[in-house]
């Protein structure tokens, strides 16, 4: 595989089991999905079980037309078990001990990194020793030229100080929400700094390109060293948010890799996300104006 042009999302393949059927999920999907809507060759990165769900994956993943290495491994396929409340409240359970919590580090995986233009990553996929050794190892044989994002992406209990103070030390781009940002502000003992103080002092200290910060309705912010960009939120009809976080992330870093300025690159992906909250599902069709 000629690996050099590759965007890839490396983490966690998954299914979320609603209750009105099974849809295909996952922010590396997602995010692979949006950037290479703006012409960047993308992967997938993760594992698959030895099932029927395997196979699934296989065909969503092509009807969405997606590259994908995914080695089969004996464990089964994941699945997020998402049941609504009487108010529509939906709660998750990921389930645990799946295929994309052993992720091995194989020569094809290990080709990707050593040619790879940008890698998003989050804290989820290293809730297990496997592959949190091989997320390391892939984000240790990237060029150094390689933009390597943390989209944080806290899920229920799934992270750690330890896992976090890891991946904002091998990261050069951080992504993070509001509710993301209280949290880690209270892991690091810095709960009376102000959110943009914040956002400047982990700038600083990880010696990060970039720090992006979306608030939902309240907008989204991108801080660089001395650079600051805010844009609003635009009011859309909302049909669901699924995946609207990952393709903000997904757009911003194909805008930056296809060469516009940091202010320009936060339009898009703020256009991008407020379409995506428009459809159903995290990754719908876009019509021409998008691109």
């Amino acid at each position: 595989m000629d690996a050099r042009r590759y965007v890839v999302g490396l983490g966690e393949a998954l299914w979320d089991v609603l209750p009105e059927g099974r849809k295909l999920g996952g922010a590396p999907a997602n995010f692979a999905y949006h950037a290479g809507k703006f012409g960047l060759d993308t992967l997938a990165v993760s594992a698959l079980g030895e099932d029927a769900l395997a196979e699934e994956t296989i065909q969503a993943l092509k009807e969405h037309g997606l590259n994908y290495l995914m080695p089969r491994v004996k464990y089964p396929t994941g699945t997020v078990q998402v049941t609504l409340s009487g108010d529509g409240i939906p709660a998750y359970e990921i389930k645990e001990d799946v295929a994309w919590d052993n992720i091995p580090y194989s020569a094809e995986i290990a080709e990707v990194a050593k040619n790879c233009r940008a890698v998003c990553f989050g804290s989820l996929a290293q809730r297990n020793v496997v592959s949190r050794a091989t997320i390391r190892q892939f984000l240790g044989d990237t060029p150094d030229d390689c933009l390597k994002i943390f989209d944080i992406n806290l899920r229920q209990h799934f992270y750690t100080k330890d896992v976090i103070e890891e991946s904002l030390g091998r990261c050069n781009i951080l992504k993070i929400n509001d509710e993301e940002l209280v949290v880690i502000k209270r892991m690091y003992g810095y709960d009376d700094l102000d959110m943009r103080d914040f956002c400047e002092k982990i700038l600083a200290e990880y010696k990060l390109q970039m720090l992006v910060l979306t608030c939902g309705t309240n907008g989204s912010y991108v801080f660089a060293p001395g650079l600051a960009s805010f844009q609003d939120t635009p009011k859309v009809a909302v049909a669901d948010t699924v995946g609207a976080g990952d393709s903000f992330t997904g757009s911003f870093c194909a805008a930056i890799l296809n060469g516009k300025p940091m202010e320009e690159a936060h339009r898009t992906a703020v256009r991008v996300s407020a379409y995506v909250c428009t459809q159903n599902g995290a990754m719908p069709e876009y019509p021409k104006e998008l691109l």
